[in-house]
């Protein structure tokens, strides 16, 4: 995410909890960790005004946040955004590291499905030979 969009600013906070599904609570935490890659303006009246361009680099947060990605981890990526060009090297070796990370969980998940779903046939199997349920079922 380096091209900013030249949108008209103009957001406010419940606009972009709306579009991103975050509660206030939520962005403005993100804010004091350093999670946005841009300091969030403010109207003469105090309140957080949103660009287009923060709520897209929103998303990206969320969809690493809920990949697994650790806050510092996330963090540490929006600084070397912040830095520019010249840092890529870096960046690559994070998402490189992460993207292992979200392999490794998915195998996990895999297998974690592959068993449920042999317990739902053995089960069905089960039922369908005794559709009342009055059977035994052994455990396996």
């Amino acid at each position: 995410m380096d091209s900013r969009p030249t949108e008209n600013p103009g957001l406010s906070i419940g606009q972009v909890a709306e579009r991103t599904g975050l509660s206030v609570h939520a962005l403005r935490f993100y804010e004091r960790e350093g999670i946005l890659e841009q300091a969030v303006r403010r109207d003469s009246g105090g309140r957080r005004v949103y660009t287009e361009y923060d709520v897209a680099w929103l998303r990206v947060c969320i969809i690493l946040r809920t990949s697994g990605m650790p806050l510092p981890t996330i963090r540490r990526y929006t600084e070397m955004v912040r830095q520019g060009t010249g840092n890529e090297t870096e960046r690559l070796a994070l998402m490189l590291e992460h993207r292992d990370r979200v392999n490794a969980q998915i195998a996990r998940l895999t297998q974690s499905l592959d068993l449920i779903n042999h317990k739902v046939g053995v089960y069905e199997d089960i039922l369908s030979a005794d559709p009342s349920g009055s059977c035994v079922i052994p455990a396996r």
